[in-house]
């Protein structure tokens, strides 16, 4: 491809750039961390946050992991649970799962991601995951935090 088809493709995807996500359940980890960035994008307001039930599910399945690796009490535990909550809308899998078969053939080793490409399917958005394996298919977008940091510093100036 060309620089300036690059450049092009670039440019379009910050000027459609939306502010919807799915967020996977290694970016909802990471807002127990003590000022994670990542929490930070998370409760900015500008950004609406959507994420299969299951992964709400996944994080009180690990509450002690979560609290040993990032330092924090019960309490304090509690207290963010309940902020996530809030800035992250928890969609239950009744409201997916006609999109689960089409996400397990587009993914089919990886078969513990195939709610976050349902509920992204079902949405219309792309999802916001550090997993690699996500980008081995081609009908979801997947931003890693990276990308995401490199869109939005490219948007605001």
């Amino acid at each position: 491809m060309l620089q300036e088809e690059e450049d092009l493709m670039s440019l379009k995807e910050k000027v459609i750039f939306r502010r919807e996500f799915i967020a996977d359940t290694n970016i909802l980890f990471s807002f127990f961390w003590e000022n994670s960035f990542t929490k930070g994008i998370l409760l900015d307001q500008e950004f609406s946050f959507f994420s299969p039930e299951h992964a709400l599910i996944e994080i009180n399945n690990h509450i002690n992991e979560i609290k040993s690796k990032t330092g924090i009490t019960e309490e304090k535990f509690e207290e963010l649970r309940k902020d996530l909550a809030i800035c992250v809308d928890f969609i239950p899998i009744e409201e997916y799962k006609a999109f689960l078969l089409e996400s397990l053939n587009l993914l089919p080793m990886h078969i513990d991601d195939i709610d976050f490409i349902a509920l992204a399917l079902k949405l219309n958005l792309p999802i916001w995951s550090n997993d690699y394996h996500l980008k081995e298919q081609r009908k979801v977008k997947v931003y890693t935090t990276k990308e995401l940091l490199e869109i939005i510093e490219g948007k605001n100036q």
